[in-house]
């Protein structure tokens, strides 16, 4: 621990060298994130201010895109910040913050996926119990069990990161501050850390990933007796959500089920859970969801005539 005051500040290498590029992707960046916080919003205000709030399915789509908000609101403004500046610099204590809370809203987001799984599950695999199954306290509980796995996830993460001895050299190769580009500056064996990194992160990602993909095959065999009429509907809903943990998993266990070692590539894949999927969560879920639309131009279209009055 003695070791680690030795570092007080990181350099963050960021995405490109280039200005030109630097530009270029902040422009590309700030558009992403307006996007985000316009589309996550809408969704919110458009569950919260009808009946879709009383329906499980929207009311953990209603937390999915607060965590969307958060998550990417860990990582997104200092990105922009720093492709704007001369040198790209972080203190250790924020870097901790960062690390901490981007685990912490990023393990929440992969329960709160699994708990619209189970969701589904019930409603396509026990019709006649779902009400009662999913009743209100059963979703709260759901909730505060995701938080709480969230909490334990990202605790452990700075646990392990925390204690590290930094001696310098102190640039990271990320954009963000991150497990493994941290044990790569740590001046100590990282080995037997980076192998409790995995089965936090990796294997945490993974399994989860392996059974919301079970599930919702499941669902999907259970569905071909159905009518074509309820066969489509289930078929769109799942199919939404199957594209969403997709584009959340693939690149996240690219990332975190090796070993701990880093590559150039990393810093791509992880724009791709931390920025592109927050952005195309709300699209997902509102192009192909008629209720969703409908609830959207209720809420919307009521807003617009109160403004014309």
């Amino acid at each position: 621990m003695d070791k680690s005051s030795n570092i007080t500040v990181f350099i963050l290498l960021g995405l490109s060298q280039n200005k030109s590029t630097e530009i270029l992707c902040f422009v590309f960046f700030l558009f992403c994130y307006i996007a985000i916080w316009m589309g996550n919003v809408l969704i919110m205000v458009s569950i919260t201010y009808t009946q879709l709030i009383d329906q499980p399915m929207y009311f953990f789509l209603n937390y999915l895109s607060l965590s969307d908000l958060c998550y990417t609101s860990t990582v997104t403004p200092k990105l922009m910040t720093d492709l704007l500046a001369e040198r790209k610099v972080i203190s250790y204590n924020n870097c901790m913050i960062q690390l901490f809370t981007t685990h912490l809203f990023g393990g929440i987001e992969i329960f709160i996926l699994t708990g619209m799984a189970y969701d589904r599950y019930v409603a396509i695999c026990r019709p006649l119990h779902y009400t009662i199954i999913m009743s209100r306290h059963r979703c709260n509980l759901i909730t505060m069990i995701c938080c709480t796995g969230g909490f334990v996830h990202s605790g452990s993460q700075l646990l392990l990161t925390v204690f590290l001895p930094f001696c310098g050299p102190n640039e990271i190769d990320h954009y963000f501050c991150d497990v493994y580009p941290l044990l790569k500056l740590a001046c100590s064996n990282t080995h037997i850390i980076g192998l409790l990194v995995i089965a936090n992160s990796g294997l945490i990602a993974l399994v989860t990933f392996v059974v919301l993909m079970f599930s919702y095959f499941f669902i999907l065999y259970t569905v071909r007796a159905y009518s074509a009429e309820s066969r489509s509907k289930a078929l769109s809903t799942c199919s939404s959500h199957l594209m969403v943990v997709v584009l959340f998993f693939a690149p996240a266990l690219f990332i975190y089920i090796r070993p701990a070692t880093t590559f150039p590539e990393d810093k791509v894949f992880a724009l791709f859970y931390t920025i592109i999927a927050p952005m195309f969560n709300p699209l997902i879920y509102t192009l192909r969801n008629t209720e969703m639309k409908s609830a959207l131009r209720k809420v919307w279209g009521h807003q617009g005539l109160l403004k014309g009055r």
